[in-house]
Formats: C-alpha cells, sequence, structure tokens
C-alpha cells in the first residue's frame, strides 16, 4: 500500500497538535509538511509537495481561499481538504467551484479524516452528506437558465462512459476494470474530459456533469 504524503496548514498549535495524534494512528498516512498560513505554505512546497493537503479557511498572511486559488494554478496535482468550522453552504460550494477535492468541518471524527484523505488522493474528490448537500443547493440556485446539454462540448461514448463512472465515485483502477481499458487509457479520457469541460479537477466534472445534465444521477 502506498504511502499518502500529507500537508497540514493551520493556524493554531492545539489544533494541529490533535490532528497530528489522529494521523499518528494511520500508518501509511505521512505527515511531510506543516504549515501555518498559506504564504508559509508555498514557501515549503520548494522543498517537499504533499499528495494531499488540509488547509484551514482563516489564516493570516494567506487564507484558505487564496491559497487554494494558488495551489491549483502552480501544483494543480496536489489534492486539497479544506478543514475548518465554516457551515456555510455557498462557501462549500464555491471553494468546490475553485478546486478544492474534500470539505470537512473541524468536528469531524478520526474515521472520516481518513475516509477523506484516501478518497481525495484515490479518487480525487470526498463527499459526505454536507457536502452534497452544499452543491445541489449550489446548482439549483444556477439553474435558472437553460441546462446545456452537450453544448459545444462534443464528447464521445467513451467519454460518457468514464464521466458517469466518475460522477459514481470509481477509481481510476475501478473503471479501467469496468471498461476493459488500462489506467493510463482511463486517465487520458479523464483529462480530456476535464478539458472539453472546462474544469479544473475531478470535483469540478461531477458537478458540471450534474448542472448541465449531461448525465442522469
Amino acid at each position: 500500500m502506498a504511502t499518502i504524503k500529507l500537508g497540514l496548514v493551520d493556524d493554531h498549535n492545539l489544533f494541529r497538535e490533535g490532528i497530528k495524534s489522529l494521523l499518528n494512528k494511520i500508518p501509511d498516512i505521512q505527515l511531510v509538511l506543516e504549515a501555518v498560513s498559506g504564504k508559509d505554505l508555498l514557501e515549503q512546497l520548494d522543498h517537499v509537495v504533499p499528495d494531499v493537503i488540509l488547509l484551514d479557511l482563516e489564516m493570516e498572511d494567506m487564507n484558505g481561499v487564496d491559497t487554494t486559488i494558488v495551489l491549483k494554478k502552480t501544483f494543480p496535482d496536489i489534492k486539497i481538504i479544506i478543514l475548518t468550522m465554516h457551515k456555510e453552504e455557498r462557501m462549500t460550494s464555491y471553494l468546490m467551484e475553485i478546486g478544492a477535492n474534500g470539505y470537512l468541518l473541524k468536528d469531524t471524527n478520526q474515521k472520516e479524516l481518513e475516509d477523506a484523505i484516501r478518497s481525495v488522493y484515490e479518487k480525487g474528490i470526498y463527499f459526505n452528506a454536507f457536502v452534497s448537500q452544499a452543491l445541489l443547493k449550489g446548482l439549483k440556485n444556477k439553474a435558472n437558465k437553460p441546462p446545456a446539454i452537450g453544448k459545444n462540448y462534443q464528447l464521445t461514448s467513451r467519454e460518457l462512459e468514464v464521466l458517469e463512472l466518475i460522477t459514481k465515485e470509481y477509481t481510476t483502477t475501478e473503471i479501467a476494470e469496468q471498461l476493459f481499458l488500462s489506467t493510463r487509457t482511463i486517465e487520458g479520457h479523464r483529462k480530456n474530459l476535464i478539458s472539453k469541460l472546462g474544469v479544473k479537477n475531478t470535483a469540478g466534472l461531477i458537478m458540471k456533469a450534474i448542472k448541465d445534465k449531461i448525465i442522469s444521477v
């Protein structure tokens, strides 16, 4: 089993210590970076690049929103899980739209934290009940114009198959097994879908597919 390299960004020492104590109980998740702000994080990324980053929203120097935007431009392969006390659904929806891969409240337990880290590492996305509700409400609020059903997307039948499995949260390996293709081929389809739909990541693909009714859910 591969070791997941994790970064933790939060300006509260006690909270970081609590998260570290939870992570110490998970042998294949290794904390490789610890930062107190977005600015601190970006400076450290010159030396070490985690697979997944747990990112707080409210920090001095550079907050979580600005950090997410910069990370997605400069380190697009890093997966981001927002870890915060904010329960505002509009904020959740916005962060997922700009590139966050998951959103957790700070009162989460060890199991959900572990599940979220593994999910974004393996699938590129983590949905829990809170995130799903926030996204659906966000999409509903934007649905006051007719959906662009396949508009200018020109998706092939294979890409549609892959997209449908992505929305069901299948991993690349699972999709490859389902369609009898190589994982490299599936990753190629995923990149093409991201490009054609004009999104940033797997979360964006799922939101776009639902919003524009490209696939039925």
